[in-house]
This record gives structure tokens, sequence and C-alpha cells, in this order.
């Protein structure tokens, strides 16, 4: 279905992005404080707009809000293809980052709307098509540098994909089920939060929130510091490094693929998580302790094998204890994500102190997370009309 052709343009630009700066900076001959302008100030500043996109979502008009974020998102896309300068393309990631939160968070709430019993089975096949994305990415940017067509280039291959998701949303989308007015009123948005905060009150939305970002460590945060922790830590060459990355990725979207007719056979997925974060805790501590690029490469295939359907599962799960509020979850998730955003920055931090082969044993919450926080009894009905 379309939403999920949506998911794999998305993870598109961002595989592209993972690998493009070096053209971008010397291009542009930007500074690496530009950089991290450009990497941290879009984020920063779309975290107080989604919750409105997600609160809007579930209250007002949701086919309008993805529409108006695919056409901003294609934009900027358009917009980056044209960046000469430094303050041109940083106005056009901070377009991109809550027009990405309208186009494609929104239709993953629709795609989990569109059959409440099965969301962990959806997000299985929404991760599938994000991994390909990803992977995609990176051989999409070196097959155009290849051509002389360039980043520029690229980007304006990504904005015109884009024009045709919109297109596709525009015949494809389903109408809203509820009558809005046609702009947004205060209470409107004002009963929308109340009905967001009055969620974070429920046990059970708290236990998958918290427990999604602690699952990250193994999966975005892991991958964020993987070929750094190849060549500092492991002594390997930056081609090595390289080979690891793919082989993450390449890994990634295999058992993504096999995962998708493999939750459907599974009656008790949260038993499922608890025997992969027991092994994932003893594979990603052999990661750290062997010596040598061969061992290393074969426990990060480990680690990744083990952390497949977290994000699926738990996502999932978030959703069945949201219900009628898929949506707002870009407000809930706005609690705990801005502190969780900061462990990648102790990890550096650590990193500096103590050396990143130290700071990367904090990663191991992720498993013990799991380990503590699952549900013992996951036979029992879902708390998620019970009280603090």
């Amino acid at each position: 279905m379309f939403y999920l052709l949506i998911e794999f343009l998305d993870e598109l630009v961002f595989g592209v992005g993972e690998v493009v700066w070096p053209l971008i900076r010397d291009d542009l001959h930007l500074t690496y404080t530009q950089i991290g302008l450009l990497l941290s100030a879009p984020g920063i500043l779309a975290a107080f707009i989604e919750p409105f996109i997600g609160i809007l979502g579930d209250a007002w008009r949701r086919r309008a809000l993805i529409l108006l974020g695919g056409l901003l998102f294609t934009i900027s896309l358009f917009l980056t293809s044209a960046s000469h300068s430094f303050l041109f393309l940083l106005s056009s990631f901070i377009l991109f980052n809550p027009s990405s939160g309208a186009f494609v968070n929104l239709s993953q709430a629709n795609l989990m709307d569109s059959d409440t019993s099965r969301h962990e089975q959806n997000m299985a096949r929404w991760t599938f098509a994000g991994s390909l994305g990803v992977l995609t990415g990176p051989i999409l940017l070196g097959l155009f540098v290849y051509l002389g067509l360039g980043w520029r280039g690229t980007y304006a291959l990504l904005a015109s994909l884009s024009m045709l998701c919109l297109l596709a949303a525009w015949r494809l989308l389903p109408p809203d089920s509820n009558s809005s007015p046609s702009f947004p009123t205060f209470n409107i948005v004002l009963d929308g939060f109340r009905a967001a905060f009055s969620a974070l009150k429920r046990k059970e939305v708290w236990r998958w929130l918290l427990l999604l970002e602690f699952a990250d460590l193994m999966l975005d945060v892991l991958f964020s510091f993987l070929a750094l922790y190849f060549v500092d830590v492991g002594r390997v060459t930056q081609t090595q490094a390289g080979i690891a990355v793919i082989v993450w990725l390449a890994m990634g979207l295999i058992t993504d693929f096999l995962f998708i007719p493999f939750v459907d056979r599974q009656k008790d997925t949260i038993q499922f998580l608890r025997r992969t974060a027991l092994v994932e805790l003893f594979a990603f501590a052999g990661f750290l302790l062997v010596p040598g690029f061969i061992p290393k490469l074969i426990f990060v295939i480990l680690v990744n094998l083990f952390n497949t359907g977290w994000y699926s599962i738990l996502q999932g799960r978030l959703y069945s204890a949201l219900p009628g509020q898929s949506a707002s979850l870009m407000a809930i998730g706005a609690v705990t994500d801005p502190l969780m955003k900061l462990l990648p920055l102790l990890i550096g931090f650590l990193a500096d102190q103590f050396g990143l082969g130290v700071a990367m044993w904090l990663l191991i919450l992720g498993p013990i997370a799991l380990l503590i926080g699952l549900p013992r009894d996951s036979s029992r009905p879902p708390e998620s009309t019970l009280p603090l």
C-alpha cells in the first residue's frame, strides 16, 4: 500500500543524508560548527511543532495535514537541491523536519488505524519498507555521483519521487471520518492536548514509550557510532568500517523482511522480546570484548539479528495502548524523546573522558531495560485503561 511507499521515500532521503555530508561540505564550504547546526537545529525546532501536528491529526483533519506535509516535504527537497549557501540549506532542513512529521508519521498513524488488530504486523511491514529505503539511499547517491549528477541531482530526483507520492496520496488517502471546521480552533487543540495528557496517566503508555527509547540504543544509536567504533576502537581501516556499516544495513533489510511472516506466527511477542533481549545482552557484550575485525563483524551480525522486531513490536504495542489517539503519539512521544536524545551526547562526553570503548557499554542498557520492563504476564489484558 502507498503508506509503505511514503515510509520508503522518507528513509531513502535519510539514507542519502547519512553519506552526503562530505559532498555538501566541500561544495558549500561548510565548517564543522555549521554542519552541527544543520544536524541539530531543525530537529530541536521540530520538537516544538510536531506535538501540535499530532494533536490536530486526531482532533482535526488528518488527510489535509498529510497532504500539506507532503507538499512542504517536496518543496524542502527541491530547496535542498538548489541550496548554494549555509542559510539556504538550513532553511530547507528546518522546513523538512515538521513536514516529514506530518507526511510520514501521520501516514503511519493511518496505517495503524486501517487494522487495529494487526498493529505489530503492519509495523513489521513499515519497518521493512524503511530498511529498504535506508539501504537504497547510499546506492542512489553513489550512482548519481558516478553519472556526474552529484548530490544536487540526487535531491532533485528525491523531490520528483516525493511529488509522485503526494499525487498518490491525493488520490488514495481516505476521507476523514469526523466532520471538523475548515480551520482548527483553540478548543480543538486544547481538547486534543487534554486527551494526550490523560493518556500519559496510564502505566501501559509509559511502559511502551520508555522501552521504545531504550530499545533504540541497540538500533539507531548503535548504528550512529558503529563506523566510528570500528575505526577508533577496533583499529580497522575506513574501508573495513564501511563494510561493517553495509553489513549492518543489509542484515537489517534481510531480517526485517523475514520478520513479516514470522510475526504472524508469533502468539506471544512479549516472550519473543524477552528471549531476544537476553541473547542480545550477551551478543553485544561479546561485540565489545572480542578483538579483531572478523570476530567483531560476526558479533555485530548477531546483535543485528537479535534486535529484529523490537521496534515493530514495541511501537505496535504503543499504538494498541492508545486506541483512537494514533496521531497523538507524536505529542506523547515528545515527552520522552528530548531526554533520551541526550544519551548520544552522554556517550560522546564519556568517550572524551574514558574512551569510546568504555562509553559504548552504556548502550547495554537497551536489552537490560527490556528484560526489566516487559510485562511478566503477557497473557493478561492490556492495562491501557488502568490508572497509575
